[in-house]
């Protein structure tokens, strides 16, 4: 096969297709059923998917649901996005030791096996092709993300079961695969007709499918995935009108919905935990009476008081500047960084949130009264 190329795999494919990455020394990491939800965690053969799982949100809610048949990949993102296996929630950046020799700095051991990712939604390729613009593509990359991401296998599936918290099509960013992938899967059919339509992206994916059993394309098949497709098109309601927004929300710093999400939102930061692409971090030195040194970064939010404190208190000092901070950086000024959104659409933020908020509802309501009048202010 060459790059482009598409074929067909049943179930007992994809089993050859994990145990074909295993083979290579990839860890094999996919989405599971833990803790009452769709997360990620490893995967050996497609036992260990989310067999007949489906889940139900919306703001604040999230429920799984059993008795979906043997369908493998019938539920929208769960909590955890992709993010940690390249950018990790806590990572030491550089070691030395300090001694009457002066400082000597020690090389860091980034040799953990690399990952293949087995059902990566479209949403998250997007959000994975941002964080290569922010961690790899500036001046000065990140070595430790460039190392993971560069060693990386990425087995895409098409999503089929967007949820009431999608909004991927305003983003351009799903349900369908376009990029960002070494192979792309449509789960197309169940029971005898189980099966998977697998587009090769790269080099690499077409290796991969070279090695496990799989069969032409049949005729009927493009045309299954393009009504999957359809399908899932259809089933999304929730929308953001992306037209002029950034410079939408960049004139209306000062509008009156900033203070009423701010007796809303409780400051616990559960969006940007969630979040595929937030990608702020606190850095710690941490010295040992024995001349030991290290500098650690770990996550952080742009909800934390502390994350903007200068000398004499926080530049943001309220919940209304910390809300407007995340979601005018996230639809706005991103575009001035990075030249995109840094939002694709997957609706974690709004499912997650305890109380709620709904980003797309937020933008709605400062657009609707662009240019108003409010409490005798121009907004």
């Amino acid at each position: 096969m060459h790059t482009g190329e598409s074929t067909v795999i049943d179930v007992g494919g994809l089993d050859a297709l994990i145990a074909e990455v295993a083979r290579r020394g990839y860890t094999a990491i996919g989405p599971v059923v833990r803790d009452g939800a769709v997360t990620v965690g490893p995967v050996a053969d497609s036992s260990d998917l989310p067999c007949g799982w489906g889940d139900r949100q919306g703001p604040g809610r999230y429920r799984l649901e059993s008795g979906r048949g043997d369908a493998l990949f019938d539920w929208a993102v769960g909590p955890a996005s992709w993010k940690p296996e390249f950018f990790p929630p806590h990572e030491t950046i550089w070691r030395a030791t300090v001694d009457g020799g002066g400082v000597t700095v020690q090389d860091l051991d980034r040799c953990a096996a690399p990952v293949a990712i087995i059902g990566a939604r479209p949403c998250d390729l997007a959000a994975l092709g941002i964080l290569d613009r922010v961690l790899a593509g500036g001046a000065t990359p990140d070595p430790g993300y460039v190392q993971r991401r560069a060693a990386a296998v990425v087995i895409a599936v098409e999503c089929g079961a967007p949820s009431a918290s999608c909004f991927c099509t305003s983003m351009g960013t799903g349900p369908g695969a376009t990029g960002g992938f070494d192979l792309a899967l449509t789960e197309l059919g169940t029971g005898d007709g189980h099966r998977f339509l697998v587009r090769t992206g790269s080099d690499a994916g077409v290796q991969l499918i070279d090695a496990v059993p799989h069969r032409p394309v049949a005729a009927g098949d493009d045309d299954e995935r393009q009504r999957v497709l359809a399908r899932a098109s259809d089933r999304i309601s929730r929308t953001l009108d992306t037209q002029g927004l950034p410079a939408l929300l960049g004139r209306n710093l000062e509008h009156p919905r900033w203070a009423d999400v701010a007796d809303r939102c409780l400051s616990c930061g559960n969006c940007t935990l969630v979040c595929p692409t937030c990608f702020c971090s606190d850095v710690d030195d941490v010295s040992s009476l024995t001349g030991d040194v290290e500098r650690h970064r770990s996550w952080a939010s742009c909800f934390d008081l502390v994350h903007s404190y200068i000398h004499g208190g926080p530049v943001r000092p309220t919940t209304s500047s910390r809300y407007r901070q995340w979601l005018t950086h996230k639809l706005s000024t991103w575009w001035d960084q990075f030249d995109s959104s840094g939002c694709v659409g997957c609706g974690r933020c709004i499912t997650w949130c305890p109380v709620g908020i709904d980003l797309t509802e937020e933008a709605a309501a400062v657009r609707a009264t662009d240019g108003a009048v409010v409490g005798g202010h121009r907004d």
